[in-house]
């Protein structure tokens, strides 16, 4: 944007300024520098800055000046704001900023009363899976896995440790070839591949069209004995049940746990194991205005383990195994992420500033969340006991 624009007089930024500085009185863990045109440049926190936030026109000190994350987001995406430093801190200074837009959180709460929960399932995966899968492939590994790995060591590649993850979901359900899995909510077909490539029968369900039309061509190529229907869990029907039910990465698009675990013991044979990993939080319905505009709409809600584990206590499913993995989701969000940087000039080219802008917040976002104890993440592992 045209540096020309922005105002030149002191007595339109000086208190806006003057603003930021009250409000973050000893809240600044991460020193940080405001750049103006003129070369005006102002200091905040103890300390070499780490991160500089430069101003490029009016609407971008004017969201700075609000302390609001989200305006400071779109100011991020508009171009009115850019980041200069290290974008992990940058996202870090999101604990000294407000979030307060009670309309967004009423509407994802009401929609799926309105309109139904399958309609809000479909609205919410088509505004955030319909982008191009191209994409998608620019940031994640070859295994194309969306939801954390495990690692045996911080410096260990991504692709290793997605497939060190993708053996153990086959291991914990215990499945062999010729057996028949569910793969709800399939994505790219990463753990379809994957069983499938251990001649396990795989049925994947997707709700999303890019998605569809991707595994398709991918069970194709490989001549894989699988099927994918695009077809909402809540209402899949099966002749016979499944020798095990796999869940990578979709729990935060069913957070209502009594319906699906209803549907998850109907579907699972007595005796068959469901594996699940997710991202988390401790409360409920908790998830930033950002993300809930611009990356995951609808009622999608982050995974709450002790409500999840206090309806599982109301069924007859066992729980096998539950393991931490906050640590494992930071470090696959921060590869997401530099990946994500790696590849920006073919993004923004095909695709837009804006939507490379988005994903960056959202990712090194994340990852954030995830080192600083503010998200959680969890691998859980249940069992429907044979019947005596």
């Amino acid at each position: 944007m045209s540096l020309g624009t922005v105002p030149t007089s002191t007595t339109f930024y000086d208190p806006i300024l003057r603003r930021i500085q009250r409000r973050l009185a000893n809240q600044v863990k991460t020193p940080f520098e405001i750049r103006l045109w003129g070369n005006r440049a102002y200091r905040f926190g103890e300390g070499e800055p780490a991160v500089d936030i430069v101003v490029n026109d009016r609407n971008g000190l004017l969201a700075l000046g609000r302390l609001d994350e989200l305006g400071i987001c779109e100011a991020y995406m508009d171009g009115s704001l850019d980041v200069v430093g290290d974008m992990l801190r940058f996202v870090g200074l999101r604990g000294t900023l407000s979030d307060h837009h009670p309309l967004t959180y009423l509407w994802r709460r009401i929609a799926p009363l309105l309109l139904g929960r399958s309609t809000t399932n479909r609205q919410a995966i088509a505004a955030h899976y319909e982008f191009p899968n191209e994409f998608y492939l620019k940031f994640l590994d070859p295994t194309r896995c969306y939801s954390q790995a495990v690692f045996e060591r911080d410096d260990e590649p991504l692709e290793s440790a997605q497939r060190r993850k993708l053996d153990f979901a086959l291991e914990a359900c215990r499945l062999k070839p010729g057996e028949h899995v569910l793969d709800v909510g399939c994505g790219w077909g990463s753990f379809t591949e994957h069983a499938g490539r251990h001649d396990i029968q795989v049925t994947s369900l997707t709700i999303s069209h890019q998605s569809e039309k991707f595994v398709k061509d991918l069970i194709r190529r490989l001549s894989l004995p699988a099927k994918v229907l695009n077809e909402d869990f809540l209402v899949h029907r099966s002749p016979e049940p499944y020798d095990a039910i796999v869940i990578l990465g979709v729990m935060e698009h069913l957070p209502d746990y009594p319906v699906v675990l209803r549907r998850l013991e109907h579907l699972l044979k007595p005796g068959g194991r469901l594996y699940l990993d997710a991202s988390a939080f401790r409360e409920k319905h908790v998830k930033p205005t950002f993300v809930s505009r611009y990356v995951f709409p609808g009622d999608h809600s982050y995974f709450c383990l002790h409500d999840f584990l206090a309806a599982v206590a109301k069924t007859h499913l066992d729980v096998s195994a539950v393991f931490d993995d906050r640590h494992n989701y930071y470090l696959t969000c921060k590869a997401w992420a530099q990946n994500l940087e790696a590849a920006r000039e073919e993004i923004t080219r095909r695709w837009g500033e804006a939507l490379y802008r988005r994903f960056q917040l959202y990712l090194w976002g994340s990852a954030y969340a995830f080192l600083n104890r503010g998200m959680e993440a969890y691998r859980v592992v249940l069992e429907r006991p044979l019947e005596i």
